[in-house]
């Protein structure tokens, strides 16, 4: 439907239907307006699967929902580094979208990890915004491309689920452009998801649902967004407020109490009709671009889907630590010990648990290939604990075999949607599992279940650490062929491990004080701040191990200085010198060598993944646009790049760093300085134009601070160096003139020099 055609639409409507179509009819569809023809569309909890109830759904939208395919959660997929693979997996969930009438899948979810208690880590992708919005887009790109919509979630600065209806969200202007605003920004400009979710938190102090500079003048004016804004289940505070600000569709349904509220301001001169109708319009133009392109007759083969989930875990799966346990040779004799080994945990809990049709754990996978593997159940999931007996059965077993495998990670009860996480360890049962079997097999190895990062204080005493995160419901298959080597470990972290739980920047200000959670650590989220620090980790950001090696060289740069209004050509050639064919994931940092203002050591700017045969070279390019070597400038409210030299750093991760060229960027961006008589000296001597302005007054200045050494006796050359005058005249503001003029200066002479300053 063309939009002249929506707005003769919502011209026929009345008041009561517009601001009936502003809210859901129910816990998972839009209204329809059966007068005029418009239909309801369903929307469905994602986005790793369908968690889509029967039509005949509950108020509260918690009874049971059909079965589904549980792909890999986003703190797996994040660490493909695979945009094409992620694609794939949004196409796949589009068509079964299309299958089951659904309009809109929802997600993806795309908040930083600010922490590792974040109870909803496991559903985000990343602690750094270029990573989590590039795999945002590519998401996003698959499930539209099966013309079903997505709602990008949970804008903005949703970080914690600790009173996460009620807190606000304090963030300086510069932390939330550079951290928490540019994944949402990069899907937006690249993948244009049909809605947007607002979150359920206030952003300093205004609830999001309400807050006109997020959901229009940053969304809609500056990044373009073109379809609607949805609330978060219960989000909505202010509904009035809200459809002024941009809050088009409030879910789930109110029962019209809102509709009313609406209904009244309107008529009451409290809001104008024209932001109800603009509401009503992109609702429309959403449910009828589904509407008109819904294919029922979408074949949804769930096997096949079930195969694809299993290889894109394996696409994930990240190979922490292996001193040659790994791959274990199928004709070795092997324990599979840990209940997640019979039961794997493969996804969170809350609005994106997945019904899954079918699930392999690594067992069955295992006796698939009828490989020799005895199992030992090493600890109890549900009751928390690992009896004396377990772990002897387990030591034995391990004692029995070549190669021991634990199967560890997180209980569902230690991370879900609803509540943070209270600390960063392992049950205390299955870290001592771990070091007697451990003892007992020198090729121990631990596979890992969780969302979030984990301690681990056996890291030193096991062999190899294979991270399987939340792999969805074929976790078992890609486990056991990486186990085996019959795939390649290819997977880099996307969020950093720290040593313990105290390490992270955040730990001293999570979860606020009442309502109020500050974000003091500012732009040193994750990596940027460890690395500032120069801080060890137990795994740092990118990293990831392979069976086979790879060689970087030949760093070319397609100059060695750009104007910022240029794209940075980076090629690298990559051979892989090993002996098994592989993947590896190339990541490109950028760092400002002498910034003015606090920038992190490096960030990452540009990654890809390659796969290469053993001897084969490959030569990679990847684009640098202006963004990679700008900050956000809250005096100007952009981006902005300063003059300078980039370090443009190629590795395999933030601390394994192959290779460092630098190139020189010359900003074509004027920004205006205003000075006062506040204004040090050292800030008027490092502008060329202010230095030469006043440069007669400030050879006056010298001259008074530095007397002729035979004018100075021998203490008072001890007492007044000369470096301690060019101190204190860097130091001195500019009205600091009138107390070493004697007398010959006034206020009115000062005005006249900021003046001229600032002409």
């Amino acid at each position: 439907m063309q939009k002249s055609e929506i707005k003769a639409l919502v011209a026929k409507m009345t008041l009561e239907e517009k601001a009936g179509l502003c809210s859901g009819g129910d816990f998972w569809h839009t209204k329809a307006v059966e007068r005029l023809g418009i239909p309801k569309v369903m929307v469905s909890d994602g986005p790793h699967g369908l968690r889509k109830q029967d039509l005949e759904a509950d108020h509260l939208g918690i009874n049971d929902s059909i079965k589904a395919v549980c792909m890999p959660a986003a703190c797996a997929t994040a660490a493909s580094f695979d945009r094409g693979l992620i694609k794939t997996m949004g196409e796949s969930i589009g068509s079964s979208c299309q299958h089951e009438k659904l309009a809109v899948v929802l997600g993806p979810a795309v908040n930083i990890k600010r922490s590792p208690l974040c109870g909803r880590n496991f559903e985000y992708l990343s602690e750094d915004p270029y990573l989590a919005g590039e795999m945002a887009a590519s998401y996003i790109n698959g499930v539209q491309s099966k013309n079903v919509g997505t709602s990008i979630k949970h804008f903005a600065a949703n970080n914690q689920e600790h009173r996460r209806m009620s807190s606000s969200s304090n963030a300086d202007e510069r932390t939330l452009r550079e951290i928490y605003f540019p994944a949402f920004e990069t899907a937006v400009k690249k993948a244009q998801p049909w809605t947007v979710m607002c979150s359920y938190n206030r952003i300093n102090g205004t609830y999001a649902s309400e807050n006109k500079w997020l959901l229009t003048d940053v969304l809609r004016d500056e990044w373009g967004f073109k379809g609607f804004v949805m609330s978060d289940w219960g989000a909505v505070s202010d509904r009035v407020r809200g459809v002024e600000a941009g809050l088009d569709l409030e879910m789930p349904s109110s029962g019209g109490v809102n509709d009313k509220k609406i209904v009244e301001a309107v008529r009451a001169g409290k809001l104008d009709e024209k932001y109800v109708d603009l509401a009503v319009e992109r609702i429309l133009e959403i449910v009828y671009r589904y509407v008109e392109n819904a294919r029922p007759d979408t074949p949804w083969d769930k096997e096949a889907d079930h195969l694809l989930s299993a290889k894109i875990a394996e696409e994930c799966m990240v190979l922490l630590k292996n001193s040659g346990a790994l791959p274990i040779s199928k004709t070795d004799s092997v324990a599979f010990i840990g209940e997640f080994a019979e039961k794997p945990r493969f996804q969170g809990g809350g609005s994106s648990h997945i019904n899954s049709f079918k699930i392999t754990s690594a067992l069955e996978a295992a006796a698939s290939k009828s490989l020799k593997v005895k199992y030992a159940k090493g600890y109890d999931v549900a009751a928390d604990t690992a009896t004396a007996e377990m772990i002897s059965e387990a030591v034995e077993a391990a004692k029995s075999a070549k190669t021991a495998v634990i199967f560890a990670g997180l209980p569902d009860s230690y991370e879900s949607e609803g509540y943070d996480r209270k600390h960063m360890r392992l049950p205390e049962c299955q870290n001592r599992l771990i070091e007697a079997v451990a003892a007992a097999n020198p090729n121990t190895v631990v596979v890992l279940h969780n969302g979030s990062p984990v301690e681990m204080p056996w890291i030193d005493k096991v062999n190899a650490v294979l991270e399987a995160y939340l792999g969805g419901q074929a976790v078992g298959i890609a486990t056991v062929n990486l186990l085996f080597g019959d795939a390649n470990p290819c997977g880099h972290l996307a969020e950093t491990f720290p040593i313990k739980l105290e390490d992270n920047p955040s730990y001293l200000y999570y979860g606020g004080e009442g309502d109020k959670a500050d974000y003091r650590e500012g732009i040193f989220v994750g990596y940027r701040y460890y690395d500032k620090k120069k801080m060890d980790v137990l795994f740092p950001f990118g990293h990831g191990l392979s069976y086979t090696t790879f060689e970087y060289s030949d760093l070319k740069l397609s100059s060695d200085s750009i104007a910022d209004t240029d794209t940075l050509s980076v090629s690298v050639k990559v051979r892989n010198t090993g002996k098994t064919a592989g993947k590896a994931v190339v990541q490109v940092y950028v760092g400002d060598r002498e910034s003015t203002v606090l920038r992190p050591v490096r960030e990452l700017k540009g990654f890809e993944k390659i796969y290469l045969e053993p001897g084969e070279e490959k030569t990679v390019e990847i684009g640098l646009d202006s963004r990679a070597f700008a900050y956000y400038n809250t005096d100007i409210h952009d981006f902005a790049v300063e003059n300078g030299s980039f370090t443009v750093e190629v590795g395999e991760s933030s601390r394994d760093i192959r290779l460092c060229a630098e190139v020189r960027v010359e900003s074509s961006k004027k920004i205006k300085k205003h000075y006062t008589a506040d204004t040090i000296f050292m800030d008027l001597i490092s502008d060329p134009e202010a230095s030469a302005k006043i440069g007669p007054l400030l050879a006056t200045i010298k001259n008074a601070l530095h007397a002729p050494d035979e004018d100075k006796s021998e203490a008072a050359s001890e007492a007044v160096t000369d470096d301690m005058g060019m101190a204190m005249l860097n130091y001195m503001p500019l009205r600091g003139i009138l107390s070493f003029a004697a007398g010959k200066m006034t206020d009115a002479d000062i005005d006249k020099i900021v003046a001229l300053l600032n002409s």
